[in-house]
Order: C-alpha cells, then sequence, then structure tokens
C-alpha cells in the first residue's frame, strides 16, 4: 500500500459545525420576525453580511456574532433594543462552548488511516477558537500537524505541498466544501475526496471543477477505509 499524505478538513467533515449555527440563525430570525420582514428577508441580508465581514475579519464565532449585530442593527434601525443585542452576545457565547459532536465512524477511521498514512489537518478559522475544538475533539492524536489557516485557497494548498515535500500523486483533501477543499486542492495539483453534507454552510456552495487530481465521492467517512 502506498503511503498518502491526507490532508482533512475539520467542520462538518470530521464533527458537526453548520446545524449548530443553522439552529442559531433560526432563534435570531425568530427574534426579529416583530421588525415586520419576512424571515426569507432576514436570511438574505444575514447572508450579504456574514459575506462582508469574512472578507474583513474572517471565519468563526465572534465574526458571525458581529454579522448577526450587525444585521440586527442595520434592519432595526432606531427601534434597535440592547436587550436585543445581550441575547445575541449570548447566543454566541452559548454556540461557542458547543462542544465538537464527531460524526459516525470519524474516530475508528482516523485510526486505521493514520496507521497507514501521515495525516494532516487543515481547518480554517479563528486560532484558539479551532485549536480549542481539535482539543476537545479528542482527535488530536490522530494527526502528525495540525494546521489552522485563515483562508483556504490555491496559495494555501501550495504552501503546504512545499512546506511537507508533499508529492503530488499520493497526496490528497478531504472534505465537504467545494469551495474550500476541492477545488482549489485539484488546482494545485493534489487529489481529493468529497464528502458531500446536507448541512455545508451555503457561502461554500460552489460547482466542483475540473483539476490536474483525481476526484473521489464517497457518502460518509468511513468508506475512506475503501480507498486508503
Amino acid at each position: 500500500m502506498a503511503r498518502n499524505t491526507i490532508l482533512l478538513d475539520a467542520d462538518d467533515t470530521l464533527w458537526e459545525n453548520n446545524i449548530f449555527f443553522e439552529k442559531t440563525i433560526e432563534l435570531f430570525i425568530t427574534q426579529l420576525e416583530h421588525l415586520g420582514y419576512t424571515r426569507e428577508y432576514i436570511r438574505h441580508i444575514l447572508n450579504e453580511t456574514e459575506r462582508r465581514n469574512v472578507r474583513q475579519h474572517g471565519y468563526g464565532v465572534r465574526s458571525f456574532r458581529r454579522s448577526l449585530e450587525d444585521t440586527y442593527l442595520k434592519l432595526a434601525g432606531n427601534s434597535s433594543r440592547k436587550e436585543l443585542v445581550k441575547e445575541i452576545e449570548r447566543l454566541a457565547a452559548e454556540l461557542e462552548a458547543t462542544p465538537p459532536h464527531i460524526l459516525d465512524g470519524v474516530p475508528e477511521t482516523l485510526a486505521y488511516l493514520a496507521k497507514h498514512h501521515r495525516l494532516i489537518l487543515l481547518t480554517k478559522g479563528e486560532a484558539a477558537e479551532q485549536s480549542a475544538k481539535v482539543e476537545r475533539s479528542g482527535l488530536q492524536a490522530y494527526f502528525d500537524h495540525i494546521e489552522i489557516v485563515l483562508e483556504k485557497e490555491l496559495s494555501t494548498y501550495e504552501r503546504l505541498i512545499g512546506q511537507f515535500k508533499i508529492v503530488k500523486t499520493h497526496g490528497w483533501m478531504v472534505g465537504n466544501s467545494p469551495r474550500s477543499d476541492i477545488n482549489p486542492a485539484l488546482r494545485a495539483g493534489l487529489n481529493a475526496v468529497f464528502i458531500p453534507h446536507t448541512n455545508t454552510w451555503a457561502l461554500e456552495h460552489c460547482e466542483i471543477e475540473s483539476g490536474l487530481g483525481k476526484l473521489v465521492v464517497v457518502n460518509s467517512f468511513r468508506e475512506l477505509r475503501s480507498h486508503f
């Protein structure tokens, strides 16, 4: 068996993530219904606000809380209330304290993969927040390296290929996001395994593009054992 270097995404690949953000968003929208806007319109404004804030402030709960506050203040205008801003802070704090919910089959599959391949955890977001998630997950022992980056783009993968001396034909990226995990890895010449998740964040959606490497699609994390 050839020894591969496998880069693995974390959020919504190893553990549930976006479902907790979606739950918070539903609670947030309910709090704003008294303003008279439809739920769809509130969500549209929130999505646009998140796109802007991600570019300026990165990913994570703190950026998300800023987006909730900005959305509320924009829609409420002069009728905004301090009590609701405090409620947004409470919702964000509850979200940040949510422990990782490991997806089915992940620990035993990582244990198998780690015996045969070099595993690198590649996750994006605010460093302290992502580090805390990794630590609480209890999965860090399976990885040779843990990389927390601000963004996953072509230059990120090119840097990692050089840094870890990855042979591209034996290099793989595994994740649920076409935009961050699959397309830039394929463009960099790596192979990729796409594991679709029904609750992938809307801002990560895009069409999968062809690249230099091979693409494999599986339905669950445990299926990786069949390919590696």
